[in-house]
């Protein structure tokens, strides 16, 4: 399917939660954080809806988000679930891997083809620092677990405050060299003052070329990150839902002063 700009539409990025176990500086405050009555959360069958309903009008490339995927329960039958509809040739997770030890092999054998892992540092003080509750060795043996279950290719996600020449950018793409990981660089974001950029290494943040809709953990499908508009799959229904957010998939994002990185799925 195509947007107003005729730009193919074929990527869903779903959150499957606002929960995540880490408190990183740059994307949630420490404490204080309101989050979502599990009751308002959007439900695997709903979830399961939506893909469905967006492969047939041509979504082919699914990415599950959060918050942090791994804390939602439930989330290897949720794959096996999404693994099941015909004609997604790409379903993949980003997760910040303090779980992905435990998860990587029952999240491969339920139809996860790949994943992306959250790493801005490979100082252990530094990442507990940006995290506020972090272990860097487990960020470490998740990736050596998906390696083994066959979680390829494996794509390290680093946020940079300035440049990717900042020397924690360069110890993880040293580190990514030498496992024989992809990197992508990620410049922090300002969601109410639109600040984005290009993601190096990725597609991301270039608006010319945006193929994707988002699935909030709330059940809002969203036309663009940096957009106020969202569309209730609840209160329109998944079909009108969706077709409204094609219709108004903007030419370029502005800003978004109703979420957070944590509960959108960044």
């Amino acid at each position: 399917m195509y947007d107003c700009f005729n730009r193919k539409i074929n990527y869903l990025r779903i959150s499957v939660t606002d929960r995540c176990n880490l408190r990183c500086s740059y994307c949630m405050p420490e404490e204080g954080v309101t989050m979502l009555n599990h009751t308002d959360i959007i439900s695997f069958e709903e979830i399961v809806e939506v893909v469905t309903a967006g492969v047939s009008l041509g979504i082919d490339k699914i990415r599950i988000t959060g918050g942090e995927p791994l804390v939602r329960k439930g989330i290897v039958d949720l794959v096996g679930m999404l693994s099941a509809i015909r004609g997604i040739r790409d379903l993949s997770m980003t997760t910040n891997g303090q779980l992905l030890a435990e998860f990587a092999k029952p999240l491969a054998e339920a139809g996860l083809m790949r994943i992306n892992v959250s790493l801005d540092t490979c100082d252990p003080d530094k990442y507990r620092e940006i995290t506020r509750v972090g272990e860097l060795t487990k960020v470490i043996k998740g990736l050596v677990a998906a390696e083994q279950a066959g979680l390829k290719p494996i794509k390290l996600n680093c946020v940079v405050s300035g440049s990717s020449d900042e020397p924690d950018a360069l110890g993880v793409k040293a580190f990514a060299d030498n496992m024989g990981y992809e990197i992508r660089y990620i410049h922090q974001m300002n969601l109410k003052q639109g600040i984005f950029s290009h993601v190096e290494g990725g597609d991301g943040g270039n608006c010319s070329i945006c193929n994707r809709l988002r699935l909030t953990s709330e059940g809002m499908i969203k036309p663009c990150l940096f957009s106020d508009v969202a569309f209730s799959i609840r209160e329109l229904g998944v079909d009108q839902a969706i077709k409204l957010a094609m219709q108004n998939k903007p030419d370029k994002g502005t800003v978004n002063h109703r979420n957070q990185f944590y509960n959108i799925g960044g």
